[in-house]
């Protein structure tokens, strides 16, 4: 006969053998009855179970996982380990997780839910952590939705019965403190919905490190190991006037930059070494990086996110692309990443119905869909959701020293019919198209972050006319740094498409930028979505021959660099890239053997020094003090000149897009003397065919209501840039230095 008759389970002892309790410390861990302290455990691997150090076995309860200890007065110590052989004969030593407090703070919870908490992320998803000298790690998960929350992982089998977490009362928080555990553990976290009871599987949403793709667990991580470099950089940065000073931005996707002799990816180390040796050499002063949180698909270039405070895996670890940003800002470059808060996609692991609700999307389609993209849409008047976006860019510009985030798509999050028909989108309370909550978030965006971080940049993806997006948040405007100016970028592109012969019939589109130039603060972009989906590359997009293409492509450039704006090219186009961007290869490096691609390459790193070394070119990028034409109505030869000034200098910019010379082509200068061409794109130096002026000197002829003027033979298809010499002083003899001093 069975002398320990199987115990008969109450209602919530069963609930935690079947992963439904949404309150496991109300039945596990110490508990104080009748004068005596009762110790209940529940391990559904372990074999026996004692405490630790030569203390008394715990019994278990005869046909159940639960073991339970019933102690006299004082007996156990403040925390008791356990020490258990599982049924696999392995032996284990730690603290119970259900003998320790709430670990959060009730003043972090109010922050998160007022949507206020900057640095959710030091206390949401898993922190190493300490109790009492004890280490181990917090895990903390939103999920208001849910039944029962546990934290699954390589270290209990991945089983929800193991480590059900405690539910923080209205603030929707679960949070469970394991001891022992430690950096490198995989973890996720499985929800069953309360209503529903659907099991979900769960990636941190604040998870700060992945596994390599295809997998998707969470790892907790170390962040403070690190030994920055960048100490000079980031003082400088501090006071940094981004307004009054260059900015040329290469444009980077790490995966299909450069790739080792095999095709494989490169490491972040590797990638900021031959990267920054590049980009030095090419003058630029910033590298923009396509999206590196983390995600599933490489195919979505980074634009699909699921990681928004995980540098991707597939170049390294986190503390790998510390070092890349390090490495730039130790060789004075800055860095700002694309990053993304429009939308997510439907990847059942991650964001989407995390709890088995629409929690950081919305219910209905007409709001929470991009049909489009096949994406979901943030909530954004949602607190908890709006403090995570907001929780995720103080992260990249805090924990990896970033100098700005360009957000992707902000005319898709402004507006509420954003490529929708109609019937396909719900009107705000007013009855308008405007997204309120985006807005409200964009403007708490742009004043947290420049107020958290003095001398980063934001800079908006806005495809529309949407008015003030970089004006300040105090005068109604988005507070954005910096907005890329689209309309020029479409203009000039479709007129360099043209035909030579036919550009005088388009010439208002070289110069109709010039009417809104300064309505925003302009990045003037070529990014990556001018070279694919069929679009060709840059150099493809130009008419004529091989010749033709590449002086087009050179005059281009030369207007760019001396047009009022910040710049932003993608890699590749610096040197010509023949066929479009192909994102699962390295770029062609290979045409650098040939004199085309070498003349583009080397007019770039011109064209950036010279823009760095001429405050006339970046002082006034957003005002019209800095830009005045010479001649804009030259449309019959299709030639523009302008000035490009500041307080006490200029330089001459005179373009030419057809492939005629023009002899003794006249123009006006504001001062006499003697004019030295500083650049000019149709050089031998570039491959081009070396028609040139060298230096001029002015005439005493008025032109184009400047009181003098300038004979000059203008290259076909080309730029010229024309700097007055400075005027030596006469030197005074001796005779006159007495003289003067007798007086």
């Amino acid at each position: 006969m069975d002398k320990h008759p199987h115990i008969t389970l109450g209602d919530d002892s069963i609930k935690i053998t079947e992963a439904r309790h949404h309150d496991p410390f109300a039945v596990l861990g110490r508990h104080h009855q009748g004068g005596h302290v009762k110790v209940r455990l529940y391990m559904p691997y372990a074999e026996t179970v004692s405490f630790a150090d030569g203390g008394p076995q715990i019994p278990r309860l005869t046909g159940t996982d639960f073991f339970e200890y019933v102690a006299k007065g004082k007996e156990l110590p403040r925390h008791y380990r356990l020490a258990w052989i599982d049924k696999d004969g392995g032996e284990h030593t730690d603290y119970d997780p259900y003998d320790f407090p709430v670990q959060l703070p009730e003043f972090d919870r109010h922050l998160f839910a007022e949507g206020k908490h900057w640095h959710a992320y030091r206390k949401m998803g898993s922190n190493l952590h300490t109790v009492d000298g004890i280490d181990g790690v917090l895990f903390t998960v939103w999920a208001p939705n849910a039944g029962r929350v546990s934290v699954v992982g390589d270290f209990n089998r991945w089983d929800g019965r193991c480590h059900p977490m405690r539910t923080l009362g209205g603030s929707g928080i679960w949070e469970l403190f394991i001891p022992g555990l430690k950096d490198g553990s995989l973890y996720k976290f499985e929800i069953m919905n309360r209503h529903s009871g659907q099991i979900l599987v769960k990636t941190d949403p604040y998870g700060r490190q992945f596994e390599v793709r295809p997998n998707t667990s969470s790892i907790v991580v170390r962040d403070d190991t690190y030994e920055w470099q960048d100490q000079t950089w980031m003082e400088k940065r501090g006071g940094h006037d981004w307004l009054h000073e260059p900015m040329s931005i290469y444009e980077v996707h790490l995966g299909s930059w450069r790739r080792d002799e095999q095709g494989n990816l490169l490491n972040y180390r590797e990638l900021a070494d031959q990267l920054v040796a590049y980009v030095k050499d090419l003058g630029f002063t910033h590298i923009e990086l396509l999206p590196i949180t983390e995600h599933p698909l490489d195919a979505s270039w980074g634009y699909q996110t699921t990681g928004y405070f995980a540098p991707t895996s597939r170049f390294g670890t986190p503390d790998d692309f510390r070092y890349f940003v390090d490495t730039l800002h130790q060789n004075n470059i800055g860095i700002i990443l694309d990053w993304v808060p429009a939308h997510f996609p439907k990847d059942d692991f991650a964001l989407a119905r995390f709890d088995g609700t629409a929690l950081y999307e919305h219910e209905d389609p007409r709001k929470g869909e991009h049909r489009d993209w096949g994406t979901l849409i943030y909530n954004y008047g949602r607190n908890e959701v709006k403090n995570f976006l907001l929780s995720s860019a103080i992260y990249w510009l805090e924990e990896f020293h970033l100098d700005g985030l360009r957000v992707d798509a902000v005319a898709s999050m402004l507006y509420l019919d954003y490529s929708r028909e109609e019937g396909e989108w719900l009107p705000n309370e007013y009855g308008g198209n405007e997204n309120i909550e985006a807005i409200d978030f964009f403007r708490e965006l742009n004043a947290v972050t420049h107020q958290q971080h003095p001398g980063t940049v934001m800079m908006a993806e806005e495809s529309t006319a949407w008015g003030g997006v970089t004006r300040p948040t105090y005068v109604g405007g988005l507070g954005f740094s910096m907005k890329w100016n689209m309309g020029w970028m479409n203009d000039i592109l479709e007129y360099m498409e043209e035909d030579p012969v036919h550009r005088k019939y388009h010439h208002d589109k070289l110069t109709f930028g010039m009417l809104y130039a300064f309505t925003e603060n302009f990045t003037l972009p070529f990014s990556h979505d001018e070279v694919v989906h069929g679009k060709g590359s840059m150099v493809e997009k130009m008419p004529g021959d091989e010749w033709q293409r590449f002086a087009n492509l050179r005059a281009l450039y030369t207007m760019m660099f001396t047009y009022p704006g910040k710049k932003l090219l993608f890699m590749g186009c610096e040197f010509g890239q023949g066929t479009q961007w192909n994102f699962n290869q390295a770029l062609d490096w290979y045409v650098l053997d040939y004199a085309h691609h070498r003349g583009v390459q080397t007019l770039l790193k011109d064209l950036n020094n010279l823009y760095k070394g001429q405050p006339c070119l970046f002082k006034h990028d957003f005002d019209h003090l800095g830009f005045e034409w010479i001649d804009c109505h030259d449309a019959e030869q299709s030639v523009i000149s302008y000035r490009r000034k500041n307080e006490d200098q200029e330089l001459i910019v005179v373009l030419n897009f057809t492939p005629v010379v023009r002899d003794n082509y006249r123009i006006g200068v504001p001062v006499a003397g003697r004019y030295q061409e500083v650049i000019n794109s149709d050089s031998s130096v570039y491959d081009g065919s070396n028609v040139t002026n060298g230096a001029v000197t002015s005439e005493p002829v008025a032109w184009m209501n400047l009181p003098h003027s300038v004979s000059l033979t203008l290259p076909p298809l080309a730029g010229v840039i024309l700097k007055l010499e400075e005027q030596k002083k006469p030197r005074q003899t001796r005779r006159a230095k007495s003289k003067k001093a007798e007086k």
